[in-house]
């Protein structure tokens, strides 16, 4: 695959660094469109990779020109390409917004998400939840800081997602978010899908899926992006992730 265009549906925080992917204009009969995870031949993807030549940290909605090399599957890592990062910076080409956002999220969700969140045969899908609620919180004394989104889909069993703490959030901007309500808010913010909606101004919430790598011997799977519509402003402090 040559220099590819890539919309970028998820831009997260990784301990040793940060994780994207999107999609390609390559149609798919499942996903509408085809999911790609840029990787590196050797170590984890950083912040700079993912920073266009004039300084600007690539975001989500962005539409990117991607320097994809070759496929590199790592099941259930399907969806993983090996990336140059060094000769062909990535390049902002456009970004999706306002009502074309809006029918593109609504028109290019996962028809088979379980495959993703039970069967584990790849690792990237976009759903629409049937219900979400959020959870925040930092430790007063570590420092340690949490973003995490419960939510239900369909008739999948997921007891981690259904759970009242739900699954851990990757997502940069989200993350951002968080600490921005907790400032506001004291050490723990939990709120339901009416008082999310509520405060976002949100007519939908679409959420990027994924699985994280091995640990302890399964597959956790993660939200890596918080597709909200209309879209929310934050400022994003990449310095504290």
């Amino acid at each position: 695959m040559p220099t590819e265009e890539v919309l970028i549906l998820a831009m997260t925080r990784m301990q040793s660094g940060i994780c994207t992917a999107g999609f390609t204009r390559q149609p798919d009969a499942t996903t509408g469109l085809r999911w790609v995870r840029p990787v590196k031949e050797h170590d984890t993807v950083l912040l700079g990779d993912m920073t266009d030549q004039t300084g600007r940290v690539v975001e989500c909605s962005d539409v990117v020109a991607l320097d994809l090399k070759k496929p590199r599957p790592d099941p259930p890592h399907t969806e993983d390409w090996l990336t140059d990062f060094i000769y062909q910076r990535p390049r902002l080409l456009r970004r999706l917004e306002g009502e074309r956002r809006a029918r593109f999220f609504a028109t290019h969700l996962d028809r088979a998400p379980e495959d993703v969140l039970i069967h584990h045969s790849r690792s990237l899908c976009l759903v629409r939840p049937d219900e979400v609620h959020a959870l925040f919180s930092i430790d007063p004394y570590s420092g340690k800081y949490e973003a995490r989104i419960g939510f239900r889909l369909g008739d999948l069993r997921l007891k981690r997602a259904n759970s009242a703490r739900g699954v851990p959030v990757t997502d940069i901007k989200w993350r951002a978010l968080g600490r921005a309500w907790l400032a506001a808010s004291g050490s723990e913010l939990v709120l339901d899908g009416s008082e999310l909606a509520a405060r976002l101004q949100a007519t939908d919430i679409y959420l990027a899926l994924g699985l994280g790598r091995r640990y302890r011997g399964r597959y956790w799977p993660l939200i890596v992006g918080v597709h909200v519509v209309p879209d929310y402003e934050v400022a994003v402090d990449y310095d504290n992730l």
